[in-house]
């Protein structure tokens, strides 16, 4: 009985979402030298976790680049100037951007489940701007 209740334990424990490990990111306008940016361009996150996106300075959001995202992601693109969250419920890389800033270099990567076996989708995004080489110097460091 007693072996019973600690699998019963355990279970519960590995498998509640209480326990996840949230991350913030802030949309910025600036930081240091950079305009338009995220606070964090690569962050790597457990199935489960929650990441926010604070909309510290206005016109900035979050959108889920069409071919970067794992398969079987839906679509993400949250409002202008509003905090947003998204759980992550599916392991692999995340290739986001701000809409409007996507060309000034304001993308960024979420890896999840340290899964990276869609990095070959990434390296196929079709990225504009000051983006293209962010995004070259990002994606070798994954």
């Amino acid at each position: 009985m007693k072996k019973f209740i600690l699998k019963i334990i355990f279970i519960l424990f590995i498998f509640n979402p209480a326990y996840s490990a949230d991350q913030n990111i802030d949309m910025l306008n600036k930081s240091g030298k950079e305009i338009n940016v995220y606070s964090k361009k690569v962050l790597n996150v457990d199935v489960g976790d929650t990441v926010f996106w604070k909309s510290v300075n206005p016109g900035h959001n979050v959108e889920f680049i069409k071919g970067g995202v794992p398969e079987g992601v839906e679509k993400f693109k949250s409002t202008y100037s509003k905090d947003t969250k998204y759980t992550f419920k599916i392991p692999g890389i995340y290739a986001y951007w701000c809409t409007p800033h996507k060309s000034m270099g304001m993308i960024g990567f979420i890896v999840v489940g340290n899964d990276k076996s869609n990095i070959e989708e990434i390296k196929k995004i079709k990225f504009y701007g000051k983006s293209k080489k962010i995004a070259e110097d990002l994606i070798n460091s994954l």
